[in-house]
């Protein structure tokens, strides 16, 4: 957590970090992004969630959940219809997680990391 609140210092125009709690209990960390210049050239600017972290005795329980859904608010309060996150491929991965949610796989990669969309204009 140290690490992505260092960056959202440096970053404080596109990086958005949020403590999820449960009471006045903290059980997870999110950190956005909202209008990154994804291709480096300025014309694709794209929002989602940077970090997802939920303490261990959390998870199950709806609290991963909660922080995409209040990622998705700010991204279509700010205009936007689509909202991004990257995960590491593999067994045991976030994968099902994010699909459950409804992200598609977008064919591409990050950094080695595999790269969703969830459209933000589909009710379902």
């Amino acid at each position: 957590m140290a690490k992505s609140l260092a960056e959202a210092y440096v970053h404080p125009g596109v990086a958005w970090p949020r403590l999820v709690f449960d009471g006045d209990r903290p059980v997870g960390f999110l950190m956005a992004f909202l209008d990154i210049d994804w291709d480096g050239k300025g014309v694709d600017f794209r929002s989602g969630l940077w970090r997802l972290n939920v303490s261990p005795d959390a998870q199950g329980r709806g609290v991963g959940r909660f922080a995409v859904e209040s990622v998705a608010a700010e991204v279509r309060r700010r205009g936007g219809t689509h909202m991004y996150v990257t995960w590491e491929p593999g067994e045991g991965g976030p994968e099902g997680f994010y699909r459950k949610l409804g992200f598609q796989l977008t064919g591409e990669k990050s950094g080695g990391q595999t790269v969703g969309v969830l459209d933000l204009t589909n009710p379902s």
